[in-house]
């Protein structure tokens, strides 16, 4: 009892001296917001000058103090979160943080009998926080001082004695959790002997409820983690892991950490490609709890190209035929025949040009455009070639060119002539008919046509392929509207680059009094532009760059070839950041897919990381797992779980009405854990699975396999293993990626194709 209620005394203890600690930076916070302000009304006040130079100054002014003050405003639920108690350095150099840079203990920082004292203790949050005499009263969770929060382990401590995880929400210190790097040591702070206090930090944040929301791990980053956030930007970093590693994770603390770093060389934006819009709904929270948003776009591989959005599937063998390399040719032939479509291709060209009437028959026509489609450039940037060459032709027939000898003459009635015929409604009529200007969605209709696209596909796809490929384009109308799918949205972008952007109608910009009076025409003001930021999702993605800075890819295992040209215009200039596990592939062709993927990352240096470690499946789920990754990959290693809960995964065989063991199993779920159940099915189950489980709450998703990519829930039903299996080439992948979304319970459920035992286990899943 003594020894129970010392350890409660010591506790206490420490918990004040981290609330102390904690009342102080929001206190200098507060302080820090009050400058803000100020910075605001100041502003406000020059803006009253009204010369143009006073204007950028205020408009400059006001808007980084509003960016400002959105951070200080935001209180998040561990803005403090860790703390690192450390030896003596051997220089007594400070950062720009306030913290000394030394990684190397001072040689008599422990003295002969080993003992030492704390020289150094710093403050781990979400940003860097300095007291008003500059010293650090947190550091930034991306500064170098922070680094060894991370990576500091009892085997390679370097300064570090004590680590502390901090619990809090808002401005209340819950709770701590220590470990202890040099236990050999006896080591004071303040003259008084360093406490240690509970144990398992990471376990306790491991085995938190889900949300639908993914969280970020700021204060449970491990390190080998930390290795690859922190990894140099240049070139591309590669990262591999298996599931539970923490890749996704690890990829948006790495955007936030680039930011972080070099905030100009950034400036250009950085891409996040996730393979679902489920993970992009799932993870877009995470940047902005740390401390970042705006310079990074997180988006679905079917939501990359303007104006267009994935909300269909195809099926799988469709989607093979869409995803292939042997789409390009496809699609070069089809874009070219496309200009002929229909029987409304005009033969022949009359016009009369000053009371002379000139024809150009079908034989000519055809070599002008033979002449034209010789070159390389894009179809609709021919246009202008082939309108001049049809003009030149005309010139040509006139004769008027003929009776001149002045080349300045002869200019000037070229001039006229071409601007007479070029504004004759016959013309203008012929050259709309004859050379159209193209729409990716329209060639993509064409495609719908059978007979058509045997002729374009004809040596590239087989007829099995061909009739796939238009039956699935043909929920298009005739202009190429209707329900995409990821992989039409893949072939919009390559059509993008074969036709060329088509003309758009400038929108002229509304005058402005004020640019009378200063001559500005450009400046812009924070309220104009906090007003744009309220823009609609759709009106704010026209405007949005296609060119990034630094790429992020991840799952990018899944991305198909056409998907990967699509990524790669997105980088052309860009460093990259590459992460996936070849093991949960769902692409049936990986080789085909690595031959794109290298040709994306061209010739850019390249560093590789692999994550061993799986933080979300206890080791019961992963070892169940692990059975199927044999079959799917033989001699592919699991990653390792680090703990376990002693709850096996359950077994149910099915009776006739699946919907109804489904839906009970759900339940019993949603009972035994205070998270998300998640219920995965094949993907023609999808719609089924919405109506077995509706009433049930938010608190359960049903999902198609395709769709759990990335995601994890508390507890996870996964129905029918054979159905997941045999739906795709890489089914057995699939079904992988499905047993290792749970992060404390498992439920199978087997129908009839499974062939389960007399214990309900299916086939595939016994040794």
């Amino acid at each position: 009892m003594a020894q129970e209620a010392t350890q409660l005394a010591v506790v206490d203890r420490e918990l004040a001296a981290e609330q102390r600690h904690l009342d102080r930076v929001y206190h200098r916070l507060e302080e820090k917001i009050h400058e803000a302000e100020f910075l605001v009304d100041d502003a406000e006040k020059r803006g009253q000058v009204g010369t143009p130079g006073a204007l950028a100054e205020r408009d400059a002014q006001v808007f980084q103090a509003g960016v400002h003050l959105n951070r200080l405003n935001s209180e998040f639920e561990d803005f403090l979160f860790g703390r690192i108690d450390l030896l003596r350095g051997k220089d007594g150099k400070r950062g720009p943080d306030g913290a000394f840079t030394a990684t190397e203990v001072a040689e008599d920082a422990v003295r002969p009998d080993n003992t030492a004292d704390i020289a150094e203790t710093l403050h781990i949050g979400r940003i860097g926080v300095l007291d008003a005499d500059y010293s650090p009263l947190v550091i930034d969770w991306r500064a170098p001082a922070a680094a060894p929060f991370y990576r500091s382990t009892p085997k390679d401590p370097g300064r570090v004695v004590r680590r502390r995880v901090i619990r809090s929400k808002g401005r209340r210190v819950l709770g701590v959790e220590d470990d202890l790097m040099r236990p050999e040591l006896a080591t004071s702070l303040a003259g008084e002997e360093l406490a240690i206090v509970g144990d398992g930090a990471l376990m306790a944040a491991l085995g938190r409820a889900r949300s639908h929301t993914m969280r970020d791990i700021v204060a449970s980053i491990q390190a080998e983690q930390d290795l690859v956030i922190r990894a140099p930007a240049p070139g591309v970093t590669e990262v591999t892991g298996g599931p539970g590693t923490g890749k996704t994770a690890v990829a948006l603390h790495r955007a936030a950490y680039l930011l972080y770093q070099d905030r100009r060389r950034y400036s250009g934006g950085i891409l996040v490609v996730s393979p679902t819009p489920l993970l992009v709904s799932y993870t877009e929270g995470v940047l902005p709890s740390l401390g970042e948003e705006g310079q990074v776009a997180i988006r679905a591989v079917g939501s990359l190209v303007e104006g267009a959005e994935a909300d269909a599937f195809d099926t799988p063998a469709v989607a093979r035929v869409k995803g292939s390399s042997r789409m390009l040719q496809v699609l070069r032939r089809a874009s070219r025949g496309t200009l002929d479509l229909g029987g409304e291709v005009p033969r022949s060209l009359r016009v009369v040009v000053f009371g002379r009437r000139l024809e150009l028959d079908e034989r000519e026509l055809a070599d002008i455009r033979r002449s034209v489609l010789g070159g390389t450039a894009p179809l609709n940037l021919m246009r202008p070639r082939a309108r001049r060459l049809v003009l030149d032709a005309l010139w040509a027939k006139s004769g008027r060119g003929t009776h001149l000898v002045d080349p300045e003459l002869i200019a000037e009635a070229r001039e006229g002539f071409d601007e007479d015929v070029s504004t004759e409604d016959d013309f203008i009529a012929f050259l709309e008919a004859w050379w159209p200007v193209l729409t990716p969605r329209r060639v993509l209709a064409a495609m719908a046509d059978e007979r058509r696209l045997a002729r374009w596909a004809r040596r590239t796809l087989n007829p099995r392929e061909i009739r796939q490929l238009a039956r699935s384009l043909g929920r298009l109308d005739n202009q190429g509207q209707g329900p995409l799918s990821v992989h039409d949205v893949a072939l919009l972008d390559e059509l993008r680059v074969l036709l060329g952007a088509p003309p758009r109608p400038s929108r002229p910009r509304e005058a402005d009094p004020l640019d009378e009076l200063t001559g500005l025409d450009e400046v812009t003001t924070y309220a104009e532009r906090s007003y744009s930021s309220r823009r609609s999702r759709a009106e704010r993605r026209e405007q949005e760059r296609t060119e990034y800075a630094h790429v992020i890819v991840d799952e990018a295992q899944d991305l198909t070839p056409m998907q990967w040209r699509m990524v790669a215009r997105r980088g052309t200039s860009a460093t990259w950041t590459v992460v996936g596990d070849p093991a949960q592939s769902s692409w049936s062709d990986p080789d085909e897919a690595a031959r794109a993927r290298d040709e994306a990352l061209g010739a850019r240096v390249r560093r590789r990381f692999t994550l061993t470690v799986n933080y979300r499946n206890p080791a019961e789920i992963a070892e169940l797992a692990a059975k199927v990754l044999r079959l799917a990959m033989p001699g592919a290693q699991s990653p390792t779980a680090v703990r376990s809960t002693g709850v096996v995964p359950r077994f149910t065989i099915a009776d006739r009405k699946l919907g109804a063991t489904v839906r009970a199993a759900a339940q019993r779920l949603l009972a035994e854990v205070e998270g998300t159940v998640g219920v995965v099915v094949a993907m023609g189950r999808r719609d089924e699975a919405r109506q077995w489980l509706a009433g049930l709450g938010d608190r359960v998703v049903p999902l198609g396999s395709l769709e759990a990519k990335g995601l994890e829930y508390d507890a996870t039903v996964v129905v029918s293993p054979a159905e997941i299996a045999d739906e795709s080439p890489a089914g057995l992948r699939v079904l992988y990626v499905a047993l290792t979304r749970a992060t404390q319970q498992l439920t199978v459920i087997a129908g009839e194709r499974d062939q389960p035992d007399a214990a309900g286990v299916p086939d595939l899943l016994r040794d």
